[in-house]
């Protein structure tokens, strides 16, 4: 799974090319070089209402927000349970 970014306008653009000329969705997919998975995706996304739309970008940000802390956390974690092991075998 490929976990490339593409802008905004680069999705729009393509949406524009199924939603409005007519272009098929293999079609582009070809052309772009995208997948036809992401681009139903972006579809479904343009289609919804803008409120919906919002909601749900501030959703997966606050999500990919939460997932970064959570790694770092663990990582935290994880840090100072070693730490904890290493002086309880140097106080022996």
């Amino acid at each position: 799974m490929s976990s490339q970014r593409y802008p905004e306008e680069f999705k729009t653009e393509a949406v524009k090319q199924i939603l409005d000329h007519g272009h098929s969705v293999a079609d582009v997919s070809n052309r772009l070089g995208v997948s036809t998975h992401s681009l139903y995706k972006w579809v479904r996304e343009r289609q919804m209402p803008l409120a919906a739309r919002t909601q749900q970008l501030s959703q997966s940000d606050e999500l990919r927000r939460l997932k970064a802390e959570l790694k770092r956390v663990t990582e935290e974690r994880d840090i100072l349970k070693k730490a904890a092991a290493y002086f309880a075998r140097q106080s022996r």
